[in-house]
């Protein structure tokens, strides 16, 4: 069922901040998906889903081959019967202030604040789709 983005239920909002690995697809180059676990943030206010990583990671080098303009990605959680996607464009953020956010972001949702790196970088996903089932939801 589609869900707006920037107005999610409370329901649909309470399920994306309990603690659930996630996965993220991106596309290689030949177009093929790479689907891997990640942590995400939500943030309907904003509009953006975050996911912290290293810059070397395959994921990262997929949203910078797509070109300027990002990458078209999704990023989806599974709790038995219930899940929800998340859908949009991601690009790639290395400013540290954009960085400490999303750590702290992060820290909050998974309880736990990781190791610091000088390599990380945040896969921002400026969100325009998110669906979900198995909680009440507020339709675009």
């Amino acid at each position: 069922m589609a869900v707006d983005v920037r107005n999610p239920s409370p329901e649909y909002l309470a399920f994306w901040r309990e603690y659930h690995v996630c996965t993220l697809t991106t596309l290689r180059p030949d177009g093929t998906p790479h689907v891997v676990p990640v942590g995400v943030t939500y943030d309907p206010e904003a509009g953006l889903a975050r996911i912290i990583t290293n810059k070397s990671s395959r994921k990262v080098a997929h949203v910078l081959a797509a070109g300027p303009d990002g990458a078209r990605v999704a990023v989806c959680q599974v709790d038995r019967g219930r899940w929800a996607t998340l859908e949009g464009r991601a690009t790639i953020r290395t400013g540290q202030d954009v960085v400490d956010d999303a750590v702290r972001r992060y820290a909050e949702r998974y309880e736990r604040t990781p190791a610091p790196n000088p390599d990380r970088v945040v896969i921002e996903i400026t969100l325009d789709r998110a669906l979900g089932r198995g909680a009440p939801v507020r339709t675009a």
